[in-house]
């Protein structure tokens, strides 16, 4: 019998984590001529999560995994640990708040099944706030725009892949990579099946501005020369400003016989160029500390403990 892993990233869910195990093992039924793993993988959860988690794991028939990360790593670095220990033939990812839909994973396994390697949720609307759709729609337009060709422009973190991913993946030792740009950055044949994305009706989405900034910056950097070349581009059009204004002050002074006075213009030239310069440098020390965090071959994460099925 084919077995299919669910890799489940949790970070402060303790509200509404006993209704998605629920939603989840309710696939036994739905996926029935599948063995389900269900592979929980705890962030560093500061609540009741993992206690939830191993409590139930007590009770159920040996289909859930719980992996315990030392601290909070972030959700991608979650993800990847937890992708690295399911043993299924296909391996879907799914958030913890059950705002996808889990009972879209058959309609994955059926496309999985029929030959596509990468099975794409995409969402097509979304019942989130205002502030949350406008971040998610700008970053996922970034990422189709500017650094992946082809990206779905409603973007996922919610999707089935092969085993021959996983292996691929798991050889993969990248830091500060964003992981499912790098699930679709590997090329191979997709389906993207979509669908709309619920309203969360519990806890408290842990998705920070900052992480926000974090997962952007760490797309950008990992997935484009977008940085760099503006960069580039900046320093060209303030050349060509420079040589502009020179020609001005040249024009004036051969048909007037004088020069601008004051320091004004002086300053404004001088804080734009120290300001791209240091806009230039921050760009730069960004690609340099990624360079610094490759060579010491630190892990990503780090697992404390892993709770198997009991047999």
């Amino acid at each position: 019998m084919k077995r299919a892993s669910i890799v489940i990233p949790v970070y402060q869910n303790q509200e509404d984590l006993a209704e998605s195990i629920a939603s989840l093992l309710a696939l036994r039924e739905a996926l029935s001529d599948f063995e389900l793993e269900l592979v929980f993988v705890d962030d560093g959860s500061t609540d009741d999560s993992y206690k939830i988690l191993t409590d139930i794991q007590r009770s159920d028939t040996g289909l859930i995994t719980l992996v315990k990360l030392t601290k909070n790593f972030g959700q991608g670095q979650a993800i990847r640990e937890g992708v690295r220990v399911a043993t299924g033939d296909c391996i879907g990812i799914i958030s913890a708040d059950m705002q996808d839909p889990p009972e879209l994973f058959r309609d994955m396994i059926l496309h999985w099944e029929a030959g596509s390697k990468l099975i794409i949720g995409e969402r097509v609307g979304r019942d989130d706030g205002p502030v949350h759709r406008f971040f998610s729609r700008c970053y996922w337009k970034l990422v189709s725009r500017f650094a992946i060709e082809g990206f779905p422009e409603g973007g996922f973190d919610f999707c089935l892949f092969d085993k021959k991913i996983k292996t691929i993946l798991d050889s993969i030792k990248e830091q500060n990579t964003a992981i499912f740009p790098l699930l679709f950055w590997l090329g191979f044949d997709f389906k993207v099946i979509k669908y709309d994305r619920r309203k969360r009706l519990k806890g408290k989405s842990q998705w920070t501005l900052k992480k926000r900034i974090q997962l952007t910056i760490d797309t950008l950097i990992g997935f484009t020369y977008l940085p760099v070349r503006i960069i580039s581009a900046s320093g060209l059009v303030v050349s060509l400003i420079a040589l502009g204004y020179a020609l001005f002050l040249f024009v004036r002074w051969w048909a007037v016989g004088s020069t601008v006075e004051g320091w004004t213009s002086l300053s404004i030239l001088v804080l734009a160029i120290g300001g791209l310069t240091l806009i230039s440098l921050g760009v730069i020390a960004e690609y340099l500390w990624r360079i610094l965090e490759e060579t010491r071959r630190r892990p990503s994460a780090v697992i404390e403990e892993i709770k198997s099925k009991p047999n």
